[in-house]
C-alpha cells in the first residue's frame, strides 16, 4: 500500500486525512472552494428555478417545450421547483453550515454533491441530450463530494492501516 503526502512548509497544525497530510491552510482553501461552489449552485438554481416556476412555458430561458417529451410533466413548473428547492434552497443551507463550520457541514457537502449529480444525470436520461451545462454542473457536483470527502476529518489511514 502506497501512502501520499503532501507536506507544506512552515505549518505547525496539519490534519491527517484519509492518508493524506492536509494543512489547516489547505483546509481553509478547500472550504473556501466550496463556498464558492455552493454559492454559484445555490444562485444559479434559485434564479432558474424561480424564472421556471414563473414561467413554466420555458420560453423566458429559451427552453423549447419539446425537451418534455420524455419527461412526465406537462410544463417546466416541477422541474422548476425541484431546481429551486433541491439545488438552490439547500445548496444555502449548506452554505451557511459550511460558513459555520457546522457540526455536519462535510456530510451536508457530500450529500449535496450527491443531489446536483443525481439531478444532472437524470436531466440528461429525461431531455435524452447533453449541453456544456452538464457537464460544469456535474463537475461541481463531483467536487463538492470530493471537498466534502476530504474536509471530513476521518483518518481512515490510521485507523485501518496494516501492521508493516
Amino acid at each position: 500500500m502506497f501512502r501520499v503526502e503532501v507536506v507544506i512548509l512552515n505549518v505547525t497544525n496539519v490534519c491527517h486525512i484519509e492518508g493524506v497530510q492536509i494543512s489547516t491552510s489547505m483546509k481553509k482553501i478547500f472550504r473556501f472552494l466550496a463556498i464558492f461552489l455552493l454559492l454559484f449552485n445555490g444562485v444559479g438554481a434559485v434564479v432558474g428555478g424561480w424564472i421556471l416556476m414563473i414561467d413554466p412555458s420555458g420560453t423566458q430561458m429559451q427552453l423549447p417545450l419539446d425537451y418534455l417529451k420524455h419527461i412526465p410533466f406537462k410544463d417546466y413548473f416541477i422541474p422548476g421547483l425541484i431546481l429551486f428547492v433541491a439545488n438552490g434552497l439547500l445548496s444555502f443551507v449548506v452554505l451557511i453550515a459550511t460558513v459555520a463550520k457546522g457540526r455536519f457541514y462535510t456530510q451536508m457537502l457530500i450529500v449535496q454533491g450527491a443531489i446536483l449529480s443525481g439531478w444532472i444525470m437524470i436531466q440528461i436520461l429525461m431531455v435524452q441530450d447533453v449541453y456544456y451545462l452538464h457537464y460544469l454542473m456535474g463537475s461541481v457536483g463531483l467536487a463538492l463530494m470530493g471537498l466534502g470527502f476530504v474536509l471530513s476529518n476521518k483518518d481512515y489511514q490510521s485507523k485501518y492501516q496494516h501492521s508493516k
